[in-house]
């Protein structure tokens, strides 16, 4: 199938960029809320994708999506389920925990979908481009040839350098891997912002994003946590359909299992989160 490339031209300003949203409404509430508050408008606010996921509030999360006026390019997720597919697409490994988890959420976030939230996630493109501050950006969820390509700070260079000569990018900012890092070679970088549904198994229930600003001229990006209601997100998880470890970890910041993750980051446990 052709991807959907939609074309941002030059964009000026504060950027806000996010992740993984996964149906945790508090959460995009309270990011909606700050970027508001510091006057970043929502055509400058940017997902990498998955705003359906793990937690309790599928349909209100894209209906706020969708009023908001934010953008976002689809993840895997919404791949799978707007063209109605039994599993979630995300490349777990098959009997894993992960895998058994999403047995329980993506069902339950297919069953809670509206026709009209099914329609919004079809006009979704696959990614974006703009320039920003003399850099030609480029927004995938995976990679750009692998939409659940989970890729890692750890993950070397050459398993990101192809996304880069396919989009003839400076800059590519990703998300599917649910951690926020920076990694950069040369004159281009890889950014993930991180994921606001779900913390980054720091230990911490604060969750992830990151801010572009070229005020000084240059290509500027600072992450940055978010505070949210996450004792009520936790609570509308338990409601004896979604996966009880992932209520919990909301509330811990640790992760069930570190099974998706290469050794480094799965060292990292617990450790917080440095750039």
């Amino acid at each position: 199938m052709d991807k959907k490339i939609e074309q941002l031209g030059t964009l000026t300003g504060k950027v806000l960029l996010f992740g993984g949203v996964y149906s945790n409404l508090q959460a995009l509430e309270k990011l909606k809320q700050i970027a508001e508050s510091i006057g970043i408008p929502p055509e400058n606010c940017i997902g990498t994708g998955d705003i359906v996921g793990y937690c309790a509030q599928p349909e209100e999360t894209v209906q706020l999506l969708k009023i908001w006026g934010a953008k976002s390019i689809v993840g895997n997720v919404e791949i799978q389920l707007r063209e109605g597919a039994e599993d979630c697409g995300c490349d777990f490994r098959e009997g894993s925990r992960c895998d058994g988890f999403s047995q329980l959420w993506y069902p339950f976030a297919q069953s809670k979908l509206s026709k009209n939230s099914l329609h919004y996630l079809e006009t979704l493109p696959d990614h974006f481009q703009f320039n920003y501050a003399g850099k030609k950006v480029t927004v995938v969820h995976g990679a750009f040839e692998n939409v659940s390509q989970f890729v890692y700070k750890s993950t070397p260079w050459e398993y990101k350098e192809p996304t880069f000569k396919a989009t003839k990018s400076n800059v590519i900012i990703a998300g599917h891997c649910g951690l926020p890092f920076q990694h950069k070679k040369d004159d281009k970088l890889w950014l993930n912002p991180g994921v606001i549904g779900m913390p980054a198994n720091d230990g911490s229930p604060q969750v992830w994003y990151c801010i572009l600003d070229d005020s000084l001229g240059n290509f500027n990006h600072k992450h940055h946590s978010l505070d949210y209601n996450h004792q009520l997100t936790s609570q509308l998880m338990r409601n004896g359909l979604l996966p009880e470890e992932y209520a919990r970890t909301i509330i811990t910041g640790i992760w069930d299992n570190t099974e998706i993750l290469p050794p480094i980051e799965s060292g990292l446990q617990g450790f917080g989160i440095s750039f």
